[in-house]
């Protein structure tokens, strides 16, 4: 059972880095103000609590989805 807890956990982390990756590189290329402003602001716009709330329901979604075709083929 802990096996599947930690695996669980680091794959919706990991879904949870490609959305926060995702919309990092949206402030660069998109945007364009990721450019302007720097680093620091471009991350500070991205993590807000709105964002997380999306990555989390996201990741949980992605991860039932992967568990149940991993299970079905």
């Amino acid at each position: 059972m802990k096996k599947h807890s930690w695996r669980a956990v680091i794959e919706i982390g990991f879904i949870v880095f490609l959305f926060y990756s995702n919309l990092l590189m949206g402030e660069f290329e998109r945007s364009g103000m990721g450019l302007k402003k720097g680093l620091s602001w471009a991350l500070l716009d991205i993590f807000t609590m709105s964002n997380f709330e999306i990555a989390a329901v996201a990741a949980v979604i992605g991860y039932i989805l992967v568990e149940f075709l991993r299970t079905k083929f």
